[in-house]
């Protein structure tokens, strides 16, 4: 898994710098499948309960499962790109909020506290820790920020199959849930609301919108505890 990881993180660094103004999100799930098969890796997503695409294109208010097609991106938007391969039989999972041109202070702020709060859920992973100290400590950051945390959608387990036990809330009381131990392999991902935590799905049963239709970002890393604390694989 260290090794898909560190494969993973560099295709959606190469995704994320391809990312420009009037491309389709069709044209960037045509590049990430192209990187995919370069390195001879499978992608995770594609027919996965029958996703039709290698990546996920969340734009704007889209929170996550956003199906690529011909919406055009434009200088100002948030792109959320989550992508998933499979390396020997075993599953990575990555996802990053790109701006598109000069964004809004108010956007660079709530990519900045999404990215901050993953990293403080990251930080918990620590064996002796209980599961939802994780997820307070997204919680408390992004709440902090005045922004709000969706409640719907949440982190997992990941190895030999992409969702695994447990879901990982990024909300909740902290000491809560099983303790954590080394050798525990997480997808943490807070995905991070500009207005309201509500979500809706639209009509092709797969695209997560913020109810009230104001912007949101996505962030995630697949993790492994350790005896010496958590380690990120997807860097």
């Amino acid at each position: 898994m260290t090794q898909g990881g560190q494969i993973l993180a560099d295709i959606v660094a190469e995704l994320a710098s391809s990312l420009k103004s009037g491309m389709t999100t069709e044209e960037i799930d045509l590049i990430a499948e192209r990187l995919i098969n370069e390195r001879n890796v499978l992608p995770a997503f594609k027919g996965y309960r029958g996703f039709p695409n290698c990546v996920c294109t969340s734009v704007n208010e889209e929170i996550v499962h956003g199906i690529p097609g011909d919406l055009v991106i434009e200088d100002g938007d948030i792109v959320s790109i989550d992508v998933g391969i499979i390396y020997k039989d075993f599953y990575s999972d990555t996802a990053v909020t790109v701006p598109i041109g000069d964004i809004s202070p108010e956007l660079r702020k709530l990519l900045d506290v999404t990215k901050e709060s993953l990293h403080r859920g990251i930080e918990q992973a620590k064996p002796g820790n209980r599961l939802s100290d994780i997820s307070h400590a997204v919680q408390s950051h992004v709440e902090a920020n005045q922004l709000s945390v969706v409640r719907e959608f949440v982190g997992h387990g990941i190895g030999r199959h992409l969702h695994e036990d447990p879901e990982i809330p990024n909300f909740g009381p902290p000491h809560q849930g099983p303790v954590l131990e080394a050798g525990m392999v997480f997808a943490i991902e807070p995905m991070v609301n500009l207005g309201d935590w509500q979500t809706r799905i639209r009509e092709d049963g797969w695209t997560v919108v913020t109810a009230d239709g104001k912007p949101s970002a996505h962030f995630e890393h697949s993790i492994v505890i350790t005896e010496d604390g958590p380690v990120i694989l997807t860097v």
